[in-house]
């Protein structure tokens, strides 16, 4: 088996506990069907629109609470907070990536961005040789330019990657531009198959 030398990795969905299950919290809170989140953004164009110009950084967060709240018929104060909600850092990817990167393994994040200031910065500097955000870059997954800022940004080629993302929409670029692609599931499972892909034996 080939061993990489980077890993490249999105965030939410990844690092985190399951997006679309926090979601799903959000509409039993506030008395909506399930999947109605998912759904508008799915399948509603002018949902789709509002998350595509949130993520590469031309509606501000309070533009897109205000009309992404009028699609749902819901209050817009701190709407994207209450969307993820329940969404937390999962510790056992957070581990893995600052092992892997502690025994050579070039890490890096390409992130689509819900807000600048979700970022805990700090954390992004412990865990990353390279970070790569839609808001700041001005553009979004799944443009392949994306992915090779991402890989520019840790110093590799992308035939040298690994990148792990929750959405296979997301992966099939990455693939394309020849990195190694990975879909995240549970951390168990992601951390298994990174290892021999990364060469790493603890």
């Amino acid at each position: 088996m080939t061993v990489h030398r980077g890993l490249l990795v999105d965030y939410g969905g990844v690092l985190t506990t399951d997006v679309f299950a926090s979601f799903d919290a959000f509409c039993a809170a506030s008395s909506l069907p399930p999947g109605t989140v998912r759904e508008l953004f799915r399948a509603d164009p002018t949902a789709r629109s509002l998350l595509a110009a949130l993520e590469d950084g031309t509606l501000d967060v309070a533009g897109f609470e205000s009309r992404f709240a009028a699609l749902l018929g819901v209050d817009p104060d701190r709407l994207i907070d209450r969307l993820m909600a329940t969404a937390a850092d999962d510790q056992a990817m957070l581990a893995f990536v600052r092992l892997a990167r502690s025994q050579g393994v070039r890490t890096g994040l390409i992130s689509n961005s819900w807000g600048m200031e979700r970022y805990d910065r700090g954390l992004l500097n412990d865990l990353f040789d390279g970070v790569v955000i839609s808001g700041e870059v001005g553009l979004r997954k799944p443009a392949p330019e994306m992915y090779t800022l991402g890989a520019s940004a840790i110093g590799l080629p992308p035939s040298e990657c690994v990148y792990v993302d929750d959405l296979p929409g997301n992966l099939k670029p990455a693939r394309a531009l020849g990195m190694t692609t990975l879909r995240h599931v549970s951390a168990a499972e992601t951390i298994d198959a990174l290892r021999p892909l990364l060469g790493l034996s603890t």
